[in-house]
């Protein structure tokens, strides 16, 4: 089996393009307990790269494609989107939204299948777009029970069979201490 795992980028000061300090010190953090991984693939937003550098991996590919969802029909579709039940239910009834996620799960299938056997990748983007690409890798899943859409860190494990997607698991990060 391959496995992807897909995390959304840490917190920047909008609207600047560059992490903030906090933003530096979870990715750290939350990188210290990943790994290995084959390949570290980010979106081409500076944000994105960042995020993988802090987390302590060196970035191997940037992709457009990667890049949060823009000002389009597929943004409008999902506007209102709070959870990953309400992004899959999007991508069932709207064409532009489907295309969207089926084109992100072509793309990241594409990178499980350059992965050696029991490989894995990092690939971190955005908000949306981890959710919209796992309605696309997964579209028969209930998602119901997976909640709110993911926060600064959190993402995605997704298993491959060297076919298809097979499974996801969610990686939440621990609610902060008081």
């Amino acid at each position: 089996m391959k496995h992807l795992e897909i995390r959304r980028h840490t917190m920047r000061q909008k609207p600047g393009k560059h992490l903030t300090q906090a933003g530096v010190t979870l990715a750290r953090r939350v990188g210290a307990a990943m790994g290995p991984f084959a390949r570290v693939i980010t979106s081409d937003v500076p944000r994105a790269f960042e995020t993988a550098i802090a987390m302590g991996f060196a970035v191997d590919e940037q992709l457009a494609d990667l890049a949060p969802l823009g000002d389009d029909e597929v943004t409008v579709a999902l506007e209102n989107a709070q959870t990953f039940a309400d992004v899959a239910q999007a991508a069932r009834r709207y064409k532009a939204v489907a295309r969207r996620a089926q084109k992100l799960a072509r793309l990241w299938a594409a990178i499980a299948n350059g992965l050696p056997e029991d490989g894995a990748a990092l690939i971190v983007t955005h908000g949306g777009v981890i959710e919209l690409g796992l309605a696309g890798c997964l579209p028969d899943h209930d998602f119901s029970a997976w909640g709110a859409l993911c926060d600064y860190c959190e993402g995605v494990r997704l298993t491959f069979d060297g076919r298809a997607f097979v499974g996801a698991d969610l990686l939440r990060l621990p609610a902060p201490r008081s």
